[in-house]
């Protein structure tokens, strides 16, 4: 008689690890939102013009790294835009150690840190100018205030004398200077060098201390004229020597002496030459005379 086999005895399976692996002959299916998966690939994928700057960017720092990079030419706008990216607290720093110098710092190597700007002397110079013209229309009217043959008309014309003088002095005398300390650089391999726009930047800031200088010689005292003369041209002559100084002073006596000498030569025919052309005292205008009149009397015989 044959065994039944029981259904609840328990069975031992050899081949249950086949359970786990995938069956050939299932095919699956999924279903997938078309655009939600645009939209991610486009998301993972990167755009051209990302791709170029990326190049760009890359470009860029590796040239800057490599040190490759040429700067802009000095004749377009972009070569002087780096001058006036400057912050206002810079300015206002540089200003206050042109106008308060101390002894044995260098403006450049304290103030300006191989960071020259254009923003501080241009502006410097061009509030210089019209306090110079403004100033000198005040005290030429002040004087002959009250005269009875004085009729007041307004000189524009020191505007543009001004700006002659003060735009020449700040920018043609720093670069007759550069070529001089250039020129001995060469021939004393140990002397301190200067650019350009560092010895432009310097100029430009001596001249603040003349802003409120000229607005006192409004004032019409003689004594006080020339006082304020005397202090503007120490603090701004002071600065410039000071500053360079140490590119001189390895030279030889004959020339740092005579290099010097110039630089405070020439501070000097400014500010007396702008006091005597602008604020001198005026002639004295000829009052109007009556003639007088001689009665003939005719004789009547």
């Amino acid at each position: 008689m044959a065994s039944i086999k029981d259904p609840f005895e328990f069975q031992d399976f050899d081949d249950s690890g086949n359970l786990l692996e995938p069956n050939r002959d299932t095919v699956a299916i999924s279903i997938v939102d078309d655009s939600k998966f645009d939209s991610q690939t486009k998301a993972a994928a990167p755009s051209v013009d990302a791709y170029e700057e990326d190049t760009e960017t890359s470009d860029d720092q590796a040239k800057l790294l490599s040190g490759q990079k040429k700067d802009a030419a000095f004749w377009t706008f972009e070569y002087y835009q780096k001058f006036f990216d400057i912050d206002s607290y810079h300015v206002k720093e540089r200003i206050i150690g042109s106008v308060l110098p101390w002894p044995r710092k260098n403006f450049i190597h304290v103030y300006l840190r191989r960071n020259p700007d254009l923003y501080g002397p241009f502006w410097i110079c061009t509030t210089l100018v019209f306090a110079i013209a403004i100033s000198g229309n005040i005290s030429t009217f002040l004087v002959n205030l009250g005269k009875p043959n004085y009729k007041y008309t307004p000189e524009f014309r020191k505007v543009t004398i001004a700006a002659t003088a003060i735009f020449c002095y700040a920018w043609l005398v720093p670069l007759a200077l550069w070529g001089v300390l250039l020129w001995r650089s060469n021939k004393v391999m140990n002397l301190v060098s200067y650019s350009f726009m560092e010895i432009v930047c310097v100029y430009g800031y001596s001249l603040a201390v003349y802003i409120p200088a000229v607005i006192i010689w409004i004032l019409p005292f003689m004594w006080l004229q020339w006082l304020s003369i005397v202090v503007a041209l120490c603090l701004s002559g002071s600065v410039l020597v000071m500053t360079f100084w140490p590119a001189v002073r390895d030279d030889h006596p004959k020339i740092y002496i005579a290099i010097l000498s110039a630089i405070v030569a020439f501070n000097v025919l400014l500010a007396v030459g702008c006091k005597m052309y602008f604020f001198s005292k005026p002639e004295e205008l000829p009052e109007k005379s009556v003639a007088p009149t001689v009665g003939l009397h005719k004789l009547t015989t």
